[in-house]
């Protein structure tokens, strides 16, 4: 192997210091709706005080929750101290921890009433960014959006920020997307996906649009298919009855996995701008070729040694809802036209792991006579559980003996190269939302990306739907069913294996 890692390679301090380079937001009151909920605890409260350590959330910020519950300010803290050291970890700086706990602040609310609105209204100040999360039910962000408009508390510079899932299918997308614009702009509307915040799903448009490496060979000439897992280890269990209304189309491939293909896809924008950035995407999105069904595997987990089936965990013994889905994918534009594109995830799967892999054709003639060891070079984007990059090349075996060629991997492990500083970078929710206190869209979906990635999916979970065919049975630990290892197999390629 030829790694690169800190140990044979010296960051100068130029780039250390570019690394390691804080950029404070401005003032700012961030509203969370469902604050008393998972994510608020899980994610977006922890991120937020990651923030505040790290020295970009300032000291005058405040942070309001907003839900159902009836507590005071110091419940909320208390709540809210617990979360941080249940996620982050205990033995937290007391007086960072304390400072950050001051910022908060708590409304009791009716989000379909009138309770706590003139109480919210007092608590947020003039003169500062304004942004409300909404980490509530879909079919609150209506009633949220109307009171927040009525009641005077969100102005033509405020900022919302919607969690998935935005609609079900093409129909409820554009009755939110016309719900919310009736009281803001599209420019004020950040619809998150957390994929989007991850720092290789970043650097990807950094490697394709900033080296000249890479972009002349970014092409069906050159590129002979490419490769986007998302794998888990876990089921269904304690949201089976959700996930039973949405399954592994809805609830992953019609936005996290949609995202990765359009960013791997895309033709450079003119500027790294939120329109020019999301104009690309949407122009990758209406090229997707309707699908065949050849072209589509779906797969339900069944018990193992370990656990339930996922007709246990949904409580639901008649269920057609796919735990794991596979698919081939092909874009209709020049850029891409004879190389597919194949797209997998699903629950109960071998490794939790999340990776792109772009694999490039084979040289049209070899000079060696290696015994059919040539291999082809790919890019591997590594976006979760370790966060980097590795491209594999052919050199020749070290030492004496002829010419023997082998596949090694020249690597980017952010942990490995950047040091402490790689190893710590902040969540893909802490950085989301900062870009939403900036008033950066470029790495939110944009409304009508949104409708057209349902146009796209609808038919396919509509003709599901409509037929009689189950999802084709598989262990848990393993790649999924066989017939997602058939979908490569009849083109002569393999998957990537799955592993951590």
């Amino acid at each position: 192997m030829l790694p690169l890692t800190s140990a044979n390679r010296q960051i100068s301090d130029e780039e250390a210091a570019m690394v390691s380079r804080i950029i404070p937001v401005e003032d700012f009151d961030l509203v969370i709706f469902g604050a008393t909920g998972d994510l608020a605890r899980r994610k977006i409260v922890p991120g937020l005080y990651r923030r505040f350590v790290a020295g970009q959330v300032p000291d005058s910020a405040r942070i309001i929750g907003a839900a159902r519950t009836r507590q005071d300010d110091d419940a909320f803290r208390a709540e809210m101290r617990a979360a941080i050291e249940e996620f982050i970890g205990p033995g937290q700086d007391p007086a960072q921890l304390s400072a950050f706990l001051d910022m908060l602040g708590y409304v009791a609310i009716d989000a379909r009433g009138t309770d706590g609105w003139a109480e919210l209204k007092a608590r947020v100040r003039p003169g500062v960014v304004h942004a409300f999360y909404f980490s509530v039910a879909p079919a609150l962000f209506g009633d949220i959006a109307e009171r927040l408009a009525a009641n005077g508390i969100a102005d033509a510079d405020s900022r919302i920020v919607v969690e998935k899932p935005f609609g079900r299918d093409l129909a409820t997308a554009r009755a939110l997307n016309a719900t919310l614009a009736r009281h803001f702009d599209e420019n004020q509307i950040y619809r998150i996906d957390h994929y989007l915040g991850k720092e290789t799903v970043q650097n990807l448009m950094a490697v394709r649009f900033a080296n000249i490496l890479f972009e002349p060979l970014w092409n069906a000439q050159y590129v002979d298919h490419v490769q986007i897992t998302v794998a888990e280890t876990v089921g269904v269990g304690g949201r089976g009855e959700y996930y039973d209304h949405s399954g592994a189309m809805r609830d992953m491939v019609q936005n996290h996995l949609m995202q990765l293909l359009c960013l791997i896809a895309m033709e450079p924008p003119y500027h790294f701008d939120p329109d020019a950035v999301r104009d690309e995407k949407l122009k990758v999105i209406r090229a997707l070729e309707p699908l065949a069904a050849e072209d589509i595997v779906r797969g339900q987990y069944v018990a193992g040694p370990d656990g339930p089936g996922y007709l246990e965990d949904a409580e639901n013994p008649l269920s057609r809802t796919e735990s794991f889905v596979a698919l081939k994918v092909r874009i209709a534009n020049w850029r891409w036209t004879g190389t597919p594109f194949y797209l997998r995830t699903g629950k109960r799967l071998r490794a939790r792991t999340s990776e792109i892999v772009v694999t490039f054709k084979e040289p049209p003639h070899s000079i060696f006579d290696d015994g059919g060891t040539h291999k082809a070079n790919q890019l591997v984007i590594k976006l979760q559980p370790n966060e980097g990059m590795h491209l594999t090349v052919m050199i020749k075996e070290p030492g004496p003996g002829g010419m023997r060629l082998v596949q090694v991997p020249l690597d980017m492990s952010f942990a490995d190269a950047l040091g402490a500083e790689g190893s710590d970078m902040p969540d893909a929710y802490e950085r989301l939302i900062m870009d939403v206190i900036r008033g950066n869209q470029t790495l939110f979906m944009r409304g009508d990306e949104v409708e057209a990635a349902w146009a796209w999916t609808d038919p396919i979970i509509g003709a599901w739907e409509a037929g009689s065919k189950r999802p084709e049975p598989y262990d848990p630990g393993s790649s999924g069913p066989e017939e997602a290892l058939r979908l490569l197999h009849r083109d002569n390629r393999r998957w990537r294996e799955i592993r951590p």
